[in-house]
């Protein structure tokens, strides 16, 4: 027996359009040949998915579509911001361990999370191996890469011994707390609570060493800048825009395009341009390693920044709430 699991679920009467696909029986036999999963649990298992069409129109209008302004009020706000500091002072010493251990701040993590899942409160409400045989073999735009993702899902639920259709997500198959892809599960998930398993959608402190563990494995530099302002003159500058999540200059380059940046930083530092939409003139950043790294959980400039936006946010809550506790203390009268 590979899977530890039994089905139980009805099959669907559509299913088997879908069991006929030729994609899919490659698919199977591939898995067979290259993982040893056993063909007949497979096919049991392919004839209770639910194909959801749903997924492909979500897909083709992704947040990321919405104007810039639009896209950063659903994250940088009040609620997020407050769930972000409440959610901080709930998982300090975790976080604080996270931070310590692979030196990526709180504020990213905890940002991260409340971007992906409002702090762990929606994770997602479609099963993950719907989410991913509808992308797999209905989205031919990405479909090798959701049948990659597909793959390890089985992988991990088979050798997580975890019973696939428990797992929900979102359209896109990402699950957890930290919204994290059946890949990135098997190569950056950590059991961080130390009780021997990686448990992403229920422990808080594996999905909090996951996020940190993944940051570092993208490319995160400790103690490192992630964006900053930047003013632009002149005409040269609009060549380095839209070029894309590679960083192609330094900064000390960047300044022979127009491109000054609003503080001091190290100009040997690699850089992108990111032009931002608003209804008034548009904000010009300069975005470092580090805001790379941030792409890569997500590949949008408009992610990237709404995480280090929402991180500056909630930092300057805590730093603030520090201050003023500080003060209290020490105005206290002594005995």
């Amino acid at each position: 027996m590979f899977f530890t699991f039994s089905i139980c679920h009805a099959a669907n009467a559509g299913n088997e359009s879908f069991l006929s696909r030729p994609e899919l029986n490659s698919f199977i036999d591939e898995m067979v040949e290259k993982h040893g999963f056993d063909k007949s649990q497979l096919i049991d298992v392919f004839s209770h998915v639910q194909l959801k069409p749903n997924i492909i129109k979500a897909m083709v209008r992704p947040a990321e579509s919405k104007p810039w302004t639009e896209y950063r009020a659903m994250f940088v706000n009040p609620l997020r911001i407050n769930g972000g500091v409440e959610f901080w002072r709930a998982n300090a010493g975790i976080l604080a361990l996270a931070s310590k251990t692979y030196g990526v701040p709180e504020s990213i993590i905890v940002a991260i999370i409340g971007v992906e899942t409002q702090y762990g409160k929606n994770t997602g409400s479609y099963r993950v191996i719907d989410a991913l045989s509808t992308l797999a073999f209905d989205y031919p735009r990405r479909a090798e890469f959701f049948r990659g993702e597909l793959e390890k899902f089985l992988i991990l639920t088979r050798d997580e011994g975890i019973e696939p259709f428990s797992l929900k997500g979102s359209y896109a198959g990402a699950m957890g707390i930290g919204q994290f892809m059946p890949g990135s599960c098997l190569s950056y998930a950590l059991d961080f609570d130390g009780n021997g398993h990686r448990d992403i959608n229920h422990s808080m402190a594996d999905a909090i060493g996951s996020v940190a563990n993944y940051f570092i494995g993208h490319g995160w530099l400790p103690g490192q800048p992630v964006a900053l302002r930047a003013h632009v003159t002149g005409e040269r500058y609009l060549e380095l825009v839209n070029m894309g999540f590679n960083l192609t200059h330094t900064v000390d380059e960047m300044r022979e395009f127009g491109v000054t940046p609003s503080e001091l930083v190290d100009d040997s530092q690699q850089a992108m341009l990111i032009r931002l939409e608003t209804k008034g003139e548009p904000e010009y950043w300069i975005g470092l390693n580090n805001f790379k790294a941030i792409t890569e959980y997500n590949r949008s400039k408009f992610y990237a920044m709404t995480v280090y936006l929402l991180s500056r946010e909630i930092q300057a809550v805590m730093n603030a709430q520090s201050i003023n506790m500080s003060g209290q203390a020490t105005s206290m009268p002594t005995k």
